[in-house]
C-alpha cells in the first residue's frame, strides 16, 4: 500500500473513536494513579463528538476531515489533551490542505508536524513523561521505513509507540499535573502516552 486515501483516512478516525471507547476505562484508571482520573472519559467523549460530526459533514479531502477532528477535539475534550490532541490534528489539516491521497511521505510530514505542534504547546520533550515519549519514537520509526511502503510505516509506528508507552513507567513526571507527584509518579505508565499508541494502532489498521 502506497497512499492513504480519503476513506481510509476516515476509517483512522472511526477505528480511534472505536479504541477510545473500547480503553476509556483503561486509560482513566492510569491516569487515576498520576493526574486526574478523566483522561480515558474525555478521549472517548471527544472522539465519540468527532463520529457524530463526521456523520453529518462532508469533508472533501484529508484537510478538511482533520480540521474537522482537531476543532471538536478542541471544544470537547477536557484538560491539557484537548488542545494538544486538538492542535495535533489542526497541524495534520495545515499539511494536506486539499489533498484527497496521501503518500507515505505526506504521512510522515504531517506526523512529524504534528508532532512538532505538540512539543510547542506542551514544552515537553522526550523523557518528560508525556505524549511525546511514544509519539517521537513512533514518528521516526515511521519515517525509517521505505518510501511506497506505508503499510509496514503505520505497523512500524504502533509497535514503536506500544513499547514506548510502556517505557514511560519507570520516568519521572516532568510535566504536566504528573510533576506535582515527584517520584510518586515512578512507576506508572503514561496516559497520554498510552491513548497516543491507541491513535497509532487505529492509523496502522486504517492502513491495511
Amino acid at each position: 500500500m502506497d497512499e492513504l486515501t480519503l476513506d481510509q483516512a476516515r476509517s483512522w478516525i472511526h477505528a480511534a473513536a472505536l479504541a477510545m471507547a473500547e480503553n476509556a476505562v483503561m486509560l482513566s484508571e492510569l491516569d487515576t494513579a498520576i493526574g486526574d482520573g478523566d483522561h480515558g472519559v474525555n478521549m472517548s467523549r471527544g472522539f465519540s463528538a468527532v463520529e457524530k460530526k463526521l456523520g453529518s459533514t462532508s469533508v472533501p479531502d484529508c484537510g478538511a476531515l482533520f480540521k474537522l477532528v482537531g476543532m471538536t477535539l478542541l471544544s470537547t475534550v477536557g484538560g491539557a489533551a484537548g488542545p494538544l490532541y486538538g492542535g495535533f490534528f489542526l497541524e495534520l489539516a495545515r499539511t494536506t490542505a486539499g489533498k484527497a491521497k496521501l503518500t507515505k511521505a505526506d504521512v510522515g510530514q504531517m506526523l512529524e508536524r504534528g508532532l512538532g505542534d505538540i512539543q510547542r504547546r506542551g514544552h515537553a520533550e522526550l523523557r518528560d513523561k508525556t505524549i511525546v515519549d511514544a509519539l517521537s519514537p513512533a514518528v521516526a520509526a515511521f519515517q525509517a521505513e521505505p518510501n511506497g511502503d506505508l503499510a509496514r510505516a503505520a505497523d512500524s509506528a504502533e509497535t514503536t509507540a506500544k513499547t514506548a508507552a510502556e517505557a514511560t513507567i519507570p520516568l519521572l513526571a516532568r510535566k504536566g499535573r504528573a510533576s506535582y507527584l515527584g517520584e510518586r509518579s515512578i512507576g506508572h505508565q503514561d496516559p497520554g502516552a498510552t491513548s497516543c499508541w491507541l491513535l497509532l494502532q487505529a492509523l496502522a489498521k486504517a492502513c491495511h
